[in-house]
C-alpha cells in the first residue's frame, strides 16, 4: 500500500480545515459569552435599560460571530478549492 503525494495533500487539507474551524470558533464563543454575561449583568442592575442593552448585545454578538463565519469560509475553501 503506497501513500502518494495527493493523499498527503488531501490529509493536510482536511486537517487544516478542522484546525481552522476548531481554533476559529474559540474566539467568537468567548466573545459572545462575555457579551451576554455583561448584558445580563447590566439588565439585572438597571431593568429599565433592558431593551437598549438587548439590542446592543445582539449587534455585538453578530460582530463577534463574523470571525467564526470567516473561519468557516476559509475551511470550506481549504476543503473544496485548495489542492
Amino acid at each position: 500500500m503506497d501513500i502518494s503525494g495527493a493523499d498527503l495533500i488531501t490529509v493536510a487539507r482536511y486537517l487544516a480545515a478542522g484546525l481552522c474551524m476548531g481554533i476559529g470558533a474559540v474566539g467568537p464563543a468567548i466573545g459572545q459569552g462575555l457579551a451576554a454575561a455583561h448584558a445580563l449583568d447590566g439588565m439585572a442592575r438597571q431593568p429599565e435599560m433592558e431593551n437598549s442593552l438587548l439590542r446592543t448585545m445582539i449587534v455585538g454578538q453578530a460582530i463577534a460571530e463574523s470571525t467564526g463565519i470567516y473561519s468557516l469560509v476559509v475551511a470550506i475553501i481549504l476543503i473544496f478549492v485548495a489542492g
